[in-house]
């Protein structure tokens, strides 16, 4: 089947990142679309910035599909949006797997995840929509990770971990065997998860604890 070519949501450095790999992979990317007006003219990796995001509306949903190129330090929320906003529309968004990461014949993933350099995802996982599983991050056996989360680069997650929907799993971030974590959760930077924790908390630390608001 031949594939369509594909418009890019996003000209900042995640965005970078995926353009380098589809570029790789001789992907027809058509341009990319960035809210910030200032930056359209512009060119990342020689892929010109041709509008906004509303651009996209140029174009047939049967002719194209999309890449969200937007990342997330902290908070998955616009990221979310801006998926949640085009599927409406009836776009589907492309995922871009980096040929150097392993995944499992038995792992699901769904749409417009996006699996980056070094990256590992073992048996009886399942990787929801939209979801970054970022460079050299290790999701081991029968893992359960939800829409719009983020696994920021170097993560460790042993087997039978899940995350919920819109989670962000802070850089280097190891959570042990079979601890849940809940619905928009935050886990900083450099943390040890030891323990389940409940929707909408922030943890951070060796092991991580609650981060009072």
């Amino acid at each position: 089947m031949k594939h369509k070519p594909i418009i890019v949501i996003g000209a900042g450095g995640h965005s970078k990142v995926l353009i380098d790999t589809l570029l790789q992979q001789n992907v027809n990317i058509l341009g990319i679309v960035d809210s910030d007006q200032m930056k359209i003219g512009q060119s990342v990796l020689k892929i010109k910035i041709v509008g906004d995001d509303f651009y996209i509306n140029n174009y047939d949903p049967l002719n194209i599909d999309l890449v969200n190129g937007l990342g997330s330090v902290a908070a998955t929320y616009l990221r979310e949006k801006i998926y949640m906003y085009f599927k409406e529309q009836g776009y589907f968004f492309r995922s871009v797997i980096h040929s150097s990461a392993v995944i499992s014949q038995n792992a699901v993933l769904a749409e417009g995840v996006q699996v980056m350099a070094g990256a590992v995802i073992q048996a009886g996982c399942h990787i929801g929509n939209n979801t970054i599983i970022n460079t050299r991050t290790s999701i081991d056996h029968d893992c359960r990770v939800l829409d719009h989360v983020h696994i920021a680069p170097g993560c460790v997650l042993s087997g039978n971990v899940s995350v919920g929907f819109g989670a962000h799993i802070g850089t280097g971030t190891t959570v042990i065997q079979e601890k849940k974590i809940g619905n928009r959760v935050l886990v900083g930077a450099g943390s040890l998860v030891l323990q389940d924790i409940k929707s909408n908390l922030k943890f951070w630390g060796v092991p991580a604890r609650e981060v009072k608001k």
